[in-house]
């Protein structure tokens, strides 16, 4: 079986390699990296190396490609996890959104906008070769904002293409250990949107555990949520938010703590990613063999365990909630996710996971288009979201505000307008403001050229 990864030289490539090598049942084979950087990709290739040389198995052969029909042509999964305009760009939608008072994040609010408007273009190309050339393909969509980028390229690849995050079997976690639970035991009712989401029971044997946590505010402050939005504030709402939603419930808290840091999180992760990839570069040119693995290996490993213990690092300093869950540091999201929809399609071994699909009835105010983020059963003929509890009448406003933006950012970027954007970022309620969204995306138009191609219609 064949996998392609669309940005196979993105940093947290090796992770999905590493448990590949750690389920060969799985039947992955071959695993084709696919990146306009090939300097990148030959980094990341070493890093592969290594941890094909320690796997004790039969790792999957790895070919590079920078051609994107080669690479694409004859796969069985296609992973998305690009990032259009690369860690700059993330940059100017964090920096040109603090400079006029709003949230500077990648994925929420007006950075969540600009982020699409050039990336959705991209997507669509990839999903236009994916369908000429490897029809047969499942696409696994990685690249944010999940749930709209999942969403435009359904219109050409249907229901061929899921998108996941990590966020949700995070929480899940975190929320299992707190109880003291077996994961495996219990059923989680989450619903939203990507980074927009709420888990409202956990049913265990036929019992809701949730209210049990919640009425306990030393068990609590045991999970990254519970720190982070506080006990009283949970049981006030009665239910735990994903930890995306910190940016909407305590937004001035999150304005003025961008404001303070020394550099934005995109700031953070391009310094730090820099450093190892010209790291890596500098050892390839010491090395007449080519690069130590070895070497490449472990700066990569200790990159990645400072990437994930300061995941959220503004939100954490802000409310005094401490460093990160240690058992996320061990990475085991977007990988293992992943390749559950790949064992639940390619195997018929049904799984339950949260994905971004389709709603067809599940959140009854919304279209049966609109992707959602949902428990779904997963097996060969694709997912099919599973029902949910009702949202409370504020959650359904929320959602239903930003499905609106994210229809108006996908039809901008398929028009190319930018009438159309500043009505996007405008309506957002995050932003709220026409002169503000205006002035963001006059911002971004002088810094980003990605986005002046995406965006030559006014």
């Amino acid at each position: 079986m064949r996998l392609t990864i669309l940005g196979g030289g993105g940093f947290r490539v090796p992770l999905v390699f590493r448990a590949l090598c750690d389920d060969p049942a799985l039947g992955v084979d071959e695993l084709v990296l696919y990146d306009v950087d090939v300097d990148r990709l030959d980094v990341v290739a070493a890093v592969l190396t290594h941890l094909a040389d320690g796997s004790g198995g039969t790792p999957p052969k790895v070919r590079v490609s920078s051609d994107l029909q080669d690479a694409v042509a004859g796969a069985d999964f296609v992973f998305s996890a690009i990032r259009v305009g690369g860690l700059s760009g993330r940059v100017c939608d964090e920096r040109s959104a603090m400079a006029h008072g709003v949230i500077g994040q990648e994925t929420t609010g007006a950075g969540g906008v600009c982020y699409g408007l050039r990336t959705v273009p991209v997507a669509m190309r990839l999903a236009e070769v994916i369908a000429e050339v490897a029809p047969q393909a499942w696409v696994i969509n990685f690249t944010n904002p999940a749930g709209l980028v999942t969403e435009a390229m359904r219109s050409r690849l249907g229901d061929k293409v899921l998108g996941i995050c990590d966020s949700p079997v995070g929480l899940f976690r975190r929320v299992s250990r707190a109880l003291d639970i077996h994961m495996e035991r219990a059923e989680f009712d989450y619903a939203g949107l990507n980074h927009l989401g709420w888990l409202r029971r956990v049913v265990v044997d036929g019992t809701d555990q949730l209210p049990r946590l919640l009425s306990d505010p030393q068990r609590l402050r045991r999970i990254e949520e519970g720190r982070l939005f506080g006990p009283s504030w949970l049981q006030s709402l009665g239910t735990i938010p994903n930890e995306y939603l910190w940016y909407w419930y305590f937004r001035s808290d999150a304005i003025v703590s961008g404001q303070r840091a020394a550099q934005t999180r995109g700031e953070y992760l391009r310094s730090q990613q820099d450093a190892f990839y010209h790291l890596a570069f500098d050892s390839a040119a010491h090395e007449t063999g080519g690069m130590a693995p070895p070497t490449t290996y472990d700066n990569w490993e200790r990159t990645r365990r400072d990437r994930e213990k300061t995941y959220m690092a503004d939100s954490r300093e802000s409310t005094e909630s401490g460093d990160g869950d240690r058992y996320d540091l061990d990475g085991g999201g977007y990988d293992k996710v992943a390749l559950a929809v790949m064992r639940a399609v390619s195997a018929n071994d049904p799984q339950r996971l949260v994905l971004n699909v389709p709603n067809r009835g599940t959140l009854p105010f919304l279209d049966d288009e609109a992707v959602v983020e949902v428990p779904c059963h997963v097996d060969a003929s694709g997912a099919q979201p599973l029902p949910v509890g009702p949202l409370d009448l504020a959650a359904q406003g929320m959602v239903a505000s930003v499905k609106a933006v994210e229809r108006t950012t996908i039809e901008a970027a398929q028009k190319g307008s930018r009438s159309l954007a500043v009505q996007a970022l405008a309506l957002h309620p995050l932003v709220g403001s026409v002169p503000v969204a205006e002035a963001i995306l006059a911002d971004q138009l002088q810094r980003l050229p990605e986005l002046v191609e995406a965006l030559p219609n006014r």
